[in-house]
């Protein structure tokens, strides 16, 4: 059992938000693979059926982003997963909108969905696929505190955005099916230097 989980908060207010790329992802994964995201597990909302060769379990989580770690715990306790198992999908702000970075561990960079899986779980070691949301910025140098970074990824997409992060969703998708296929090296040689837009 391979557990996908896309990060992101639960609820229309959310839908669009930036926050919530890997949802958006996940959504799209299951249209394209037609296994739907219906089923209540380890709160979250999940879909279970074939894709690249494996069995694979498409997750939301409902503990909005922050939790995401109680989610995943959970669902790999109850499949008797391992961490290597995990592929989690989310928004990353030190990235260029639309461009993906695929790895196996390291730190959460400042996300605190990732950071709460690392706490759960114990552990860094799990794939990340990352779809890029840049970080704002200023013509006068102001520097964003806290609430103005939260305010942002809480934010929607601009339509000029959107029409980076659609195709980035696109790839992030494929991205994932060649990890399942083939491996995080192969998936990383082949993603790692996408551009979208």
């Amino acid at each position: 059992m391979k557990i996908l989980v896309g990060l992101g908060n639960p609820g229309k207010k959310y839908q669009g938000n930036r926050h919530n790329a890997g949802f958006r992802c996940i959504d799209y994964m299951a249209e394209i693979y037609s296994i739907p995201v219906k089923k209540r597990l380890c709160l979250s909302d999940t879909g279970r059926g074939p894709l690249g060769g494996n069995d694979v379990l498409l997750v939301k989580p409902r503990t909005f982003v922050n939790l995401s770690g109680e989610a995943a715990s959970c669902l790999l306790q109850k499949f008797k997963a391992r961490p290597e198992d995990l592929i989690v999908i989310h928004d990353d702000l030190d990235l260029p909108t639309g461009r993906l970075r695929l790895r196996l561990g390291g730190r959460s960079g400042g996300h605190r969905g990732v950071q709460s899986i690392i706490d759960n779980l114990s552990t860094q070691d799990f794939y990340r696929v990352r779809i890029g949301i840049s970080r704002p910025t200023t013509m006068d140098g102001h520097v964003w505190d806290e609430d103005e970074i939260v305010a942002y990824v809480l934010g929607d997409f601009t339509p000029e955005e959107d029409a980076l992060i659609q195709p980035a969703v696109l790839t992030a998708a494929e991205a994932v099916e060649c990890i399942l296929a083939d491996g995080i090296t192969a998936a990383m040689n082949k993603y790692n230097q996408a551009v979208q837009g």
